[in-house]
């Protein structure tokens, strides 16, 4: 009826995690699970909870009838299909978390203690980051949201409340930090000879790639989906399909203002035939991506990923003198507020009023 599973940490401890299943017609009636630091404590556990359930069928009551976490996760992804489209990310994340330990417990009974659990074997064992973790407990609360409506069940949104808090406080979670970093001038000048030199016989053309991102605040894979139609080169904008968005990103369709070198680089971009010949750019957004990382990776420079151009473009519209609520026509931020952290000016360029 019980199994216990040994998972090697990534301190080089072990960690042993009992779990019962009781199956009725080769359906699961009744699962739940718990790790343990000791092989001799989930044995313990396995048999104490197997003698109480052995009581309780014993005794002639049906077993307390329970849903798993891994139920009310299948419920969220359902609910979301054809309705929300969610980034790799996040559906790598609610992956993850269908093949976790937590998954087969009784969601009704979870409590902070097995929050707490989870995030502590996801940075021990995955090498998880604690903003990656952080994201856990964010998809946990919305799955056990929609089912204490969805299934009215008394969802425990107070214990995963409480964990978050005190993983917080002890630093086993935190928020992503915000990025601040700048490209300096002697790297962009290596970048953009190492693509020039190499674009000839290339199949992306990355220096313009990156000139038009430093040009436009563009993301990758918003360059890779711009197309012909889309570019208004009389009044210097264009229009982009299913912008991000924190709640709203499918059919988000926004006009955002473009700079005069933004628009010579696309005008000197040849039309191809075929597949991708309604786009400017008709380049996988990942490959576009590899052949940064490889590209810097080769000429020493680090800590540079391709969105910090967007960082960079931001800041370059500031120091040349643009507001706020201007900078927001080109970079299409909803919130000032965020848009601030996209914003790191240098001292020096500061102009003297």
């Amino acid at each position: 009826m019980g199994t216990i599973t040994a998972r090697k940490r990534a301190d080089g401890t072990t960690s042993y995690t009992a779990q019962i299943r009781i199956k009725r017609d080769g359906k699961v009636i009744h699962s739940e699970a718990q790790t343990f630091s000791r092989r001799a404590l989930a044995d313990e556990w396995k048999r104490r909870r197997e003698s109480e359930l052995e009581a309780v069928r014993a005794s002639g009551r049906p077993l307390a009838k329970g849903v798993t976490l891994e139920t009310l996760i299948a419920d969220y992804v359902s609910a979301a299909e054809n309705v929300t489209a969610w980034g790799r990310s996040k559906t790598a994340d609610i992956n993850r978390l269908k093949r976790s330990g937590l998954a087969a417990k009784d969601a009704t009974k979870l409590t902070a203690l097995d929050f707490m659990e989870h995030a502590r074997l996801r940075r021990s064992v995955d090498g998880a980051g604690p903003a990656t973790v952080l994201n856990d407990l964010v998809w946990l609360r919305q799955v056990l949201m929609q089912a204490a409506i969805g299934r009215d069940l008394p969802a425990p949104l107070v214990a995963l409340d409480r964990a978050r808090e005190e993983l917080l406080r002890v630093r086993v979670v935190a928020k992503a930090k915000q990025r601040s970093r700048r490209l300096l001038a002697d790297e962009e000048a290596k970048l953009l000879a190492h693509f020039e030199s190499r674009d000839a016989r290339a199949d992306i053309p990355m220096a313009d790639i990156v000139r038009f991102a430093l040009s436009s605040t563009r993301r990758q894979d918003e360059i890779c989906r711009l197309r012909w139609a889309d570019v208004d080169d009389k009044n210097g904008v264009a229009w982009l399909d299913d912008v991000k968005h924190p709640r709203h990103k499918k059919g988000n369709r926004r006009k955002f203002r473009l700079l005069k070198s933004a628009l010579e680089i696309i005008q000197r971009q040849s039309k191809v035939k075929g597949e991708g010949a309604d786009l400017v750019f008709p380049f996988n957004a990942r490959s576009v991506s590899a052949a940064f990382t490889r590209s810097c990776k080769l000429l020493g420079i680090e800590g540079l990923h391709f969105h910090d151009l967007r960082h960079e473009a931001t800041s370059r519209l500031f120091e040349r003198g643009y507001s706020i609520q201007e900078v927001a026509q080109f970079t299409l931020h909803e919130s000032w507020a965020t848009l601030k952290r996209y914003t790191h000016l240098q001292p020096e360029n500061v102009p003297e009023r």
